[in-house]
């Protein structure tokens, strides 16, 4: 059965970038393209960019996949999030290459500023926190809350990029923020 069908093998995806990292497998390609190429369109069309310019960074998306397939490490994300992120990268490559302004989300980062070394230190802190909560999610839910809020999909893309039912990203999305706020905030212990 191909992944494209709904197949309830969520690892499929990632069997085809190995299939073409390790054989340069033009089939797998071909089925990985048929797949994610008008899912990333209509990604990147609903975060700004144009039908035209869309159809660009997807096919440019999945000629970086074919490139560097070999880079595709299954035991750090899923099939789905790497190509995303590719497509994702790409595209602000080439905003900011053709010095067009940044989406607004990079542009409140990029203009964010850090003044005083505490606030570096504090920053720093916080980031090694999150990631250390992050390590105690299990794979699943870094994945859907990676997408959702590091890549900003919808659930129902998410769903459709994972093969999952909505119910089942939400859930997960949902129990994920609830370890991550038990992790993350202090025990009434702590703070007396």
């Amino acid at each position: 059965m191909s992944p494209d069908a709904l197949s309830p093998d969520p690892f499929a995806h990632d069997r085809l970038i190995e299939a073409v990292a390790l054989r340069r497998d033009r089939e797998a390609f071909a089925q990985l393209f048929s797949y994610f190429a008008p899912r990333l369109k209509a990604w990147l069309i609903k975060s700004g960019a144009t039908p035209g310019a869309a159809e660009d960074f997807a096919q440019d998306a999945m000629l970086t996949v074919w490139r560097k397939a070999d880079l595709f490490d299954a035991r750090k994300a899923r099939a789905a999030t790497w190509i995303f992120t590719i497509a994702r990268n790409r595209r602000l490559d080439m905003l900011r290459r053709d010095a067009r302004p940044l989406p607004v989300p990079e542009i409140e980062l990029a203009e964010q500023t850090v003044e005083r070394p505490d606030d570096i230190v504090a920053l720093s802190q916080d980031a090694a926190r999150v990631r250390d909560a992050l390590s105690q999610l299990k794979p699943d839910q870094v994945e859907v809350l990676r997408l959702a809020f590091f890549m900003d999909s919808p659930h129902s893309e998410i769903a459709r990029q994972l093969d999952l039912p909505l119910g089942t990203v939400k859930s997960r999305i949902r129990n994920a923020m609830i370890k991550l706020r038990l992790i993350l905030e202090p025990s009434e212990e702590a703070v007396r």
